[in-house]
């Protein structure tokens, strides 16, 4: 089974992140040009945060505030569900479904070393068992 750490080989380590003082309205802006859902939160290499379009809808337009007003750091979600490199994509997909989450940002030694989101682990596990199926076919021909 393929870990978060061949996910990221995969869909690359580009880290999309900004800094807690920046507006809402920078940070939506960087995800709109960048096609993502959501960025890291640092302070230097220190993972503080993570803001997505969850927050945005849930933070800022459902409490009638202003994206260019609200920075980063009140909205952002502080608690972030991390998951380890070495950890299979079941196991991602359990922390996400367990913590209704849609990023996991992977951490190796307080590193973050990208982020996966729910889409990425769904694929993932898609092609491992088509992957599986290939394999279990070419098995049962080479029987006959």
């Amino acid at each position: 089974m393929k870990t978060a750490r061949d996910l990221l080989r995969e869909k690359g380590t580009q880290i999309y992140s900004t800094a807690p003082d920046a507006t809402v309205y920078d940070a939506l802006q960087l995800m709109a040009e960048k096609n993502i859902g959501a960025l890291i939160v640092f302070d230097g290499d220190r993972l503080l945060g993570l803001i997505s379009e969850r927050d945005y809808a849930r933070k800022i337009v459902l409490k009638n505030k202003f994206s260019r007003e609200t920075a980063v750091a009140d909205i952002m979600t502080r608690d972030v569900v991390t998951v380890a490199p070495d950890k299979n994509l079941e196991d991602c997909m359990e922390l996400i479904t367990r913590h209704r989450v849609r990023h996991l940002p992977v951490i190796e030694n307080d590193r973050v070393l990208g982020i996966i989101s729910i889409g990425d682990i769904v694929k993932g596990i898609i092609d491992h068992k088509e992957f599986v199926i290939e394999q279990l076919e070419y098995y049962i021909k080479g029987w006959r």
